[in-house]
């Protein structure tokens, strides 16, 4: 396995990031097994896990802390805080007053007493960014974290959260981890030229476009996975479309739809690292097995001309939304303020 500097920090880590969004009851309940699985990649050199407290309300945290023991020094450990842990509307959000709970939590279910990379799940419209970035530093000052980032900001929010840092001295975000894959190229026309420009590791997620890159989903077939297609970006018909050419032209290149589409994410220079999510052993032994694979430039211009760049093919329902587009109280005036007259 390669590895690769994580933006300006120094960590080198593995161009594949082994997500567990998949490890615990969402997906595996079996902590023996997804146990297995953790220590299968980390023996084939992936040295980088991303996790998040909300995965399975932290028992994702659990299986990975209980993993990772006494493998800790060689592993980079993420995790991500803003999802809510209960019922409570304070056990969520990134306010200093739940950063300051949430990473304690977040510690003692991964066993450790440090997290590499903390990271914003989103980007929180009820908290000044700066409040939050003042919590997060506090915690990089205690030795508590090594390094932050965010995940799924737009560009907007992250050249803001660089300015704050400048002027108010805060700790810098490190890193973003957008969505990115050949269904999803949004993310080339202003995100990755962003970090590119300030210097941030990128890790990306969804390479697989959640499992539409697998081959398994196809026009007018019943979707058969975990997932069961449960999301509606499984039945949009112009990504159906785009996954029907892209089949083919990974069959003509004797590369297996999987493989192609990781190598396709690790491609840019701007992505440090793909996030891969096996639920199963099957799932990672597919992955490890494409770790070599390399898209030609002739690969690459044909992808570019089914999905140009910088475009997406519709949107994962589970994509950023600005707040203007998710409220149309923000976007429409009071009735008797529409007109000119």
């Amino acid at each position: 396995m390669k590895y690769r500097t994580l933006g300006r920090t120094g960590i080198q880590v593995s161009p594949y990031c082994l997500g567990a969004m998949m490890f615990g009851a969402i997906g595996n309940p079996d902590h023996d097994d997804s146990i297995r699985i953790i220590h299968k990649a980390l023996d084939a050199g992936i040295n980088f896990i991303d996790t998040a407290d909300m995965y399975s309300r932290g028992e994702s945290e659990e299986i990975v802390g209980k993993a990772i023991k006494g493998r800790r020094d060689n592993v980079v450990l993420a995790t991500k805080v803003n999802g809510p842990m209960g019922d409570d509307p304070n056990q969520r959000g990134t306010s200093r007053r739940w950063i300051m709970t949430a990473v304690e939590d977040s510690l003692r279910r991964l066993g450790t007493d440090h997290i590499d990379l903390y990271q914003l799940h989103r980007l929180d419209p009820t908290v000044d960014l700066e409040e939050t970035l003042s919590a997060m530093t506090d915690l990089v000052r205690s030795g508590k974290v090594r390094a932050i980032g965010s995940s799924t900001f737009p560009a907007s929010a992250l050249v803001e959260a660089q300015w704050i840092a400048e002027a108010r001295g805060f700790e810098r975000l490190r890193t973003e981890q957008p969505t990115y894959s050949i269904l999803n190229r949004g993310i080339e026309r202003e995100i990755l030229p962003v970090t590119e420009k300030y210097g941030m590791g990128t890790m990306v997620w969804s390479p697989l476009a959640q499992g539409m890159l697998t081959g398994r989903y196809r026009k007018g077939l019943q979707p058969t996975t975990h997932r069961g297609g449960s999301f509606k970006h499984y039945s949009d018909e112009n990504r159906l479309d785009v996954v029907e050419r892209l089949i083919p032209l990974a069959e003509e290149s004797g590369i297996k739809m999987t493989h192609m589409a990781v190598a396709f994410a690790i491609a840019h220079p701007g992505v440090t690292s793909a996030i891969i999510g096996p639920r199963t052993m099957a799932h990672l032994d597919d992955l490890l097995a494409g770790a070599d694979t390399v898209l030609d430039d002739a690969l690459l211009d044909a992808i570019d001309e089914i999905v140009p760049p910088g475009t997406d093919v519709g949107q994962l329902d589970m994509a950023y939304q600005p707040p203007a587009l998710k409220d149309a109280g923000l976007r429409r005036r009071a009735t008797g303020d529409r007109t000119a007259a």
